[in-house]
């Protein structure tokens, strides 16, 4: 499989890019047991925010076998969260990533392209758009409408500083593939120290 077909597989968001959202349920009296319940229930929760997707900004390393994934995000401001990406291997940089978590009245959407060092786009048809499909304390799912590459992207947050990146690519022509990065916190300074939870930080 070559590097270019899979480079989508790593995201902000590589991500890709990535997050973490609270759904929150009202609990109403709407005859206990009935369908009227669940129906009450989901109605009033509300949709994901871009803030509750705050925790990714800083700098971010994992290892996608020899290459070197490295992320950084701004924290949210205006509606937007910036996010950075390169995939090295050794001494050589094989892909740029620019991406964005954009809010509107509609949701969260994801939006990323590739470049090369020189800042010359992979994607002639412009940026690829995932929209957030769903969101929970420890999960976020990312669904591409148009097309498979990538289909889905989810984020599963293990602890403060650590998360795992599965995308899935499902091309026109061929099998499904799928991969997992993990990324970790990258600290200036020594880790901070963390009641309860566990940190594995990339230094």
């Amino acid at each position: 499989m070559k590097v270019r077909d899979t480079i989508h597989f790593v995201l902000a968001g590589s991500l890709l890019a990535l997050a973490f959202a609270a759904r929150l349920t009202a609990q109403q009296r709407v005859g206990a047991g009935t369908p009227d319940t669940a129906a009450a229930a989901q109605a009033v929760a509300p949709k994901p925010k871009l803030a509750d997707l705050g925790w990714l900004a800083g700098r971010w390393q994992g290892t996608w076998g020899p290459r070197l994934a490295q992320q950084t995000w701004t924290t949210p401001k205006a509606g937007v969260m910036l996010g950075t990406f390169q995939l090295a291997e050794g001494d050589k940089t094989i892909v740029l990533e620019l991406f964005t978590l954009v809010e509107d009245p509609d949701g969260v959407t994801l939006y990323l392209r590739h470049f090369t060092p020189s800042l010359t786009p992979w994607e002639k048809q412009g940026p690829t758009a995932l929209s957030l499909e769903s969101a929970d304390a420890k999960s976020i799912v990312f669904v591409n409408r148009v097309d498979g590459e990538p289909k889905q992207d989810v984020i599963t947050r293990i602890d403060m500083d650590t998360y795992v990146s599965r995308s899935e690519i499902v091309p026109e022509k061929g099998d499904p593939q799928v991969t997992e990065i993990t990324y970790h916190r990258v600290f200036d300074g020594p880790p901070p120290k963390r009641h309860g939870s566990r940190t594995n930080a990339a230094h």
